[in-house]
């Protein structure tokens, strides 16, 4: 007999189709060749693994505090204060992941009706959060060059607008944005006193200049950082973000109710990782982006991405992105279409987080499938 339950409408505006079309093709295949995960290829550094262990052989198996273990809220205070010059009184909240902290974020400060700009491609995740919260997404297009044009973001704002979405290093594009490209979204927003989200996942992966955070040039910032892409900790599950202190205050509660805290052993490694040295990784990277670009910019007019591990790829003339990205993995590569990340069904997603053997080999049979 059925049960006597029911879906909750909100479910409905949730839509991981364009993601799932692709594994449900993927499934057919045989080791294929996967550019399509958005997680790093190298391994968690050795003495973060060797805190967590000895962390859980000595106990640290139950909750921390709902805003984190002392030590890793100090060890985050210390990198802040280094890179921001920011005081002891700045508010830190541990979270699970970024995703964690973006989730807590958008339950605590939009209200239904509440409008938010994404800067259009932007991460799957924000379009649906928002949704998931009753407020209204509004995509500003960043094409052709992914570049944040303040007159279009200006045009786009309304009474209802209460929040700006920035991601860089981005997912899905690579783009990073300079000092004044996030000083100029900075004096609109303060213009219009918008609360600028400021998603840094990737800080750490930039190929061509230093990276710069849109909370050096913003103080009305909600600054989201985590451990997952420089440190390889995907499964850790673990996070941090700062802001106005109201918002950390509310975001803490609210986890309190929810993820409780973030993992404990997790936390304890998160110490560790970050007084490890990851730049041969990024240096790594960065030649795998060389190698996407020198291979697709031709052929695809792919525009070189300058961090994260993704390019943003245009698709052949005549086809979607949906539809070329049934012919790739028809031919055994895994690639994501871009209208999961957008409004429009333009481009395709890879991921060059994998081997340089596994990546020739992808980028030649695209080549093949461009002609």
């Amino acid at each position: 007999m059925p049960g006597n339950y029911r879906i909750a409408d909100r479910m409905s505006l949730l839509d991981a189709s364009g993601i799932r079309k692709v594994f449900d093709l993927a499934a057919k295949l045989e080791n294929p060749i996967n550019l399509s995960i958005g997680q790093p290829d190298f391994d968690v550094p050795a003495p973060a693994k060797a805190e967590a262990i000895a962390a859980i052989e000595r106990g640290f198996n139950k909750y921390t505090q709902t805003q984190g273990a002392a030590d890793l809220r100090e060890a985050v205070a210390a990198a802040a204060r280094r890179e921001f010059g920011w005081d002891d009184d700045r508010a830190y909240l541990i979270t699970s992941g970024v995703s964690g902290a973006l989730l807590l974020a958008f339950m605590v400060t939009i209200n239904p009706g509440d409008e938010v700009i994404l800067l259009d491609p932007y991460f799957v995740m924000y379009k649906h959060l928002v949704n998931l919260v009753g407020g209204v997404p509004v995509a500003v297009a960043t094409y052709p060059d992914f570049s944040p044009d303040p007159a279009r973001i200006a045009s786009a704002v309304t009474d209802r607008t209460t929040m700006l979405v920035v991601n860089s290093p981005g997912n899905p594009t690579g783009r990073v944005y300079t000092v004044d490209e996030l000083r100029a979204i900075a004096d609109l927003a303060d213009h219009h006193g918008l609360l600028v989200v400021s998603d840094e996942i990737y800080n750490s992966f930039c190929y061509d200049s230093p990276f710069a955070s849109m909370a050096s040039v913003c103080e009305n910032t909600l600054l989201m950082r985590g451990f997952s892409k420089t440190y390889a900790m995907t499964g850790w599950r673990l996070g941090w973000c700062s802001g106005p202190v109201e918002v950390i205050e509310k975001m803490t509660m609210l986890q309190q109710y929810s993820f409780v805290c973030a993992p404990s052993m997790a936390q304890a490694g998160g110490v560790a990782a970050m007084s490890c040295d990851v730049s041969e990784h990024v240096d790594a990277y960065r030649k795998k982006r060389d190698m996407v670009f020198e291979a697709l910019s031709g052929p695809f007019g792919l525009i070189k991405p300058g961090g994260a591990f993704y390019a943003f790829v245009p698709a052949p003339e005549g086809a979607t992105g949906t539809e070329f990205v049934a012919r790739a993995i028809d031919n055994n590569v895994l690639v994501i279409p871009g209208n999961v990340f957008s409004e429009r069904d333009t481009h395709f997603r890879i991921s060059y987080a994998t081997s340089d053997e596994k990546l020739a080999e992808g980028l030649e049979i695209l080549l093949g499938l461009a002609k």
